[in-house]
């Protein structure tokens, strides 16, 4: 469990967060939404300890962290951040997937172990001597994902890891979200696609006027239009269609079809 307690933060007497209290489930896929400007990257890197809070705490399975280095936290927390470049440096993708676990003091047959099994997770075990700058974003993406698996943590945040992708990219890195939280990693997803979030996340979080104004479920987030509205969000495509078909909510593209489906079959019955 991630347990953040009356955190505040500002940026140059702004006030970014006041008095946040949340636990996340970090067995679970949670989304962070909400309005531009409303701290979602701020809040995952006070997670990651890249900032600290100017009052609170936040603690990790009952362990205070808000008070540690972020290298520290590199062993338990992997971050992602929006645009690859910004952590790619190395000359190869096996370097750049190795140098986390190193740097961290990992023995070196296990950190080349986790190298090995975290490029295979990522497919990208037949890159490994390519030059990272030259790969595609979704590959970027997915080695930058490497990196901080092969540190083996507990939790993984990911700051809008599908922007700029094209589809087969964008269901690529999909699949392996759900791979890893399969295999036990809690994932902390920040994104603006509504399509994603219903039909990936198990909790959603939605920040609004400094704080989180909602917690609950895709489906409880979805089902009142002008709360979503209110809090500038846009529904999902197969919820904006099962709501105007005056369908029971769907959330995504599969539901819908079966609810289609279903009523074809029922009119048909009828008739």
């Amino acid at each position: 469990m991630l347990n953040l307690k009356n955190i505040s933060f500002s940026y140059a007497r702004e006030k970014i967060f006041n008095d946040i209290n949340v636990q996340i489930d970090t067995t679970l896929i949670t989304a962070v939404a909400g309005r531009n400007g409303t701290g979602k990257t701020t809040l995952t890197r006070l997670i990651m300890g890249l900032m600290k809070p100017d009052a609170g705490t936040i603690e990790l399975n009952g362990k205070i962290i808000s008070d540690m280095p972020s290298y520290i936290l590199a062993k338990d927390i992997g971050y992602v951040f929006q645009n690859p470049d910004h952590q790619l440096f190395a000359s190869s993708v096996h370097s750049e997937a190795a140098y986390a676990p190193l740097a961290l003091g990992m023995d070196i047959k296990l950190a080349e172990e986790n190298v090995q099994q975290a490029l295979i997770d990522t497919e990208l075990a037949d890159k490994q001597e390519c030059m990272p700058q030259l790969l595609s974003l979704g590959d970027k993406q997915r080695l930058s994902i490497a990196s901080a698996l092969a540190a083996v943590p507990k939790l993984l945040i990911l700051d809008e890891p599908t922007s700029g992708q094209d589809c087969r990219e964008r269901t690529v890195l999909l699949r392996l979200m759900r791979k890893l939280n399969k295999k036990g990693i809690g994932i902390i997803l920040i994104t603006h696609d509504m399509d994603i979030l219903a039909e990936h996340a198990d909790r959603v979080l939605v920040l609004s006027n400094k704080c989180i104004a909602f917690e609950g479920t895709p489906r409880e987030l979805f089902t009142d239009e002008e709360r979503t509205a209110a809090l500038g969000l846009e529904l999902p495509e197969a919820v904006r269609i099962s709501h105007e078909m005056k369908l029971e909510l769907c959330l995504t593209p599969a539901e819908l079809y079966n609810k289609i489906a279903v009523r074809r079959e029922e009119n048909g019955k009828n008739n």
